[in-house]
């Protein structure tokens, strides 16, 4: 009943606030709004329908246009049998870039194809050299197809550095694990040209690494399956394959026509450290994958320069026979800093194969391991994407590559603490540091550079000392400065405990610098804490 009495109410008290006007104001902007979004709504469907329709009505008009052209150009004789419709449009802009009497016309800007929109043309000959096409036709393509793919690329990096890498030339050698996902994502990056070199077949055994290779793909050329699948993907990129083993002898001509830069996916070392030492002396732009086989820590992946490299069985022979040959840096590698281990060994051979007889003889070429090494498939990979992301920002040129120096100096982080906790002690009997010694690495390697602060020579100290800046203050990131032994020695007896400033022991350089520092560490420290 009181339920019934409580609805009854409510009603009654609708019905009299629906005939006021302020009731009446809301139904009208309540109906209003609904009009209003139905009708926005209704105009957007009509637009992306109209929309679509352009877009299908102007691509079926180009390639008819295309066709029509090749006709005339071949005698009459059609170069594409379908008719071409926006269902097979993927196949026919294959089969258009295989054209034979396309090979013959010359190389032309970016034009306009029967006054509507630019599009991109690339021509070439049937050789490595120069930076056009080997086997291929000219290809032209719509623009605004082209950077809608390349939408998200342009959304990050801008117009005019997309337009760079679209007009770079990109040379990956070695098509394995490392190198198929490389030259993939360059690919996909819209790099212009990019000639891939392997000698090697795909095999069963690759499928667990390989980026594109697929059951169908086995006992085929590395190459040609990766060009077949990057024209599936960018038809406008020119794929230059080249099915041979890279040595110094061909070097000049695999190397030709001045690319951007160079990929080295190699893992026999010699014609690595052939490459490499070959581009060093040729001024080509180079970056080296070192050893991903064995690996199974994606944390540990890292880049930085071949000097700069440690706990890489590959890197470690690299650097030394590049040494060799007079080279000791100036190399960008991607490596891992994962220790080895038993999982990461070469597999025995069988003793049934020494019995019968020289087991050298196994290789598939002189020179090259016999044994096989163990690889988890998305090491690799990893590797290669780490590169290919590389590259691109360099080609870019607007964004900044400055990948973390990885020192593995634990040593003397930890003698750096304990350094402090045993000054900390002499001055108030407490040696207890509220910073971990992973955090010393960050303070001495990051925040000081790994340099003494004292000015005007910011010295690397040959006996890193770590030591409070102010006595008043206390043991925090910006409160820790970075001395030689010596230095701290004289900063602790007369700063620390002789009472002085800083300032009045110190030169205004030192101090500013000091100072600038401890702002970072600060700003570091806040960050990190969000």
């Amino acid at each position: 009943m009181a339920i019934s009495d409580t609805l009854s109410n409510l009603y009654s008290r609708f019905q009299i606030f629906s005939k006021t006007q302020s009731a009446r104001f809301i139904f009208a902007i309540t109906a209003s709004s609904i009009v209003t979004t139905l009708s926005l709504l209704t105009f957007q469907s009509f637009q992306r329908r109209t929309y679509r329709k352009a877009l299908r009505d102007n691509i079926e008009t180009r390639l008819a246009s295309l066709h029509e052209r090749d006709e005339q150009a071949s005698n009459g004789r059609p170069s594409i049998s379908r008719k071409t419709t926006i269902d097979n449009i993927d196949e026919e802009l294959i089969d258009y870039s295989n054209l034979e009497n396309a090979t013959q016309r010359k190389k032309r800007d970016r034009h306009a194809v029967n006054g509507v929109g630019p599009t991109a043309s690339t021509t070439g000959a049937n050789t490595p050299s120069g930076r056009g096409n080997d086997d291929e036709s000219e290809r032209v393509y719509d623009e605004e197809i082209i950077n809608e793919q390349l939408a998200r690329n342009i959304a990050f990096l801008g117009e005019e550095a997309v337009e760079k890498i679209r007009n770079s030339f990109v040379v990956v050698v070695g098509m394995g694990g490392v190198g198929s996902a490389a030259a993939t994502m360059l690919a996909r990056s819209g790099v212009g040209k990019i000639r891939i070199i392997d000698f090697d077949q795909v095999s069963l055994s690759s499928l667990n690494r390989h980026t594109v290779a697929t059951l169908a793909d086995v006992g085929t050329s590395k190459v040609q399956c990766c060009k077949a699948h990057f024209k599936r993907i960018v038809p406008w990129v020119h794929i230059d394959a080249q099915n041979e083993l890279f040595s110094l002898e061909s070097a000049d001509r695999l190397l030709s026509g001045s690319p951007d830069y160079v990929l080295d996916c190699i893992d026999n070392i010699s014609t690595k450290v052939d490459l490499l030492a070959y581009c060093v002396k040729n001024g080509l732009k180079v970056f080296s994958a070192m050893g991903a086989g064995g690996k199974y820590d994606p944390t540990r992946v890292q880049i930085s320069d071949i000097s700069e490299t440690f706990e890489d069985p590959l890197a470690r022979s690299v650097r030394v026979r590049l040494k060799k040959a007079g080279v000791s840096s100036g190399v960008p590698v991607v490596y891992s800093t994962e220790r080895p281990s038993t999982l990461g060994r070469l597999m025995p051979l069988p003793e049934e194969e020494f019995q019968k007889g020289a087991v050298h003889e196994l290789s598939a070429l002189e020179a090259f391991r016999v044994r096989i090494l163990p690889v988890l498939g998305p090491l690799p990979c990893m590797f290669g994407q780490a590169a290919a992301a590389y590259i691109i920002a360099m080609l870019a040129g607007n964004v900044p590559m400055q990948p973390l120096a990885v020192k593995n100096r634990h040593k003397i982080y930890r003698r750096l603490h304990n350094d402090l906790a045993a000054r900390e002690e002499r001055l108030t009997g407490i040696n207890k540091i509220p910073f971990s010694e992973e955090e010393f690495g960050f303070i001495f390697e990051e925040l000081h550079r790994g340099r003494s602060v004292i000015a005007p020579t910011f010295a690397v100290p040959a006996r890193p000392s770590a030591s409070r800046w102010r006595k008043d203050e206390p043991v925090t990131w910006e409160n820790i400065v970075i001395f030689d032994k010596d230095e701290a020695m004289k900063h602790e007896k007369e700063v620390l405990l002789g009472g002085k400033k800083p300032e009045e022991v110190w030169n205004e350089e030192t101090v500013r610098l000091v100072e600038r520092r401890r702002q970072l560490a600060k700003d570091t420290q806040d960050f990190r804490l969000l």
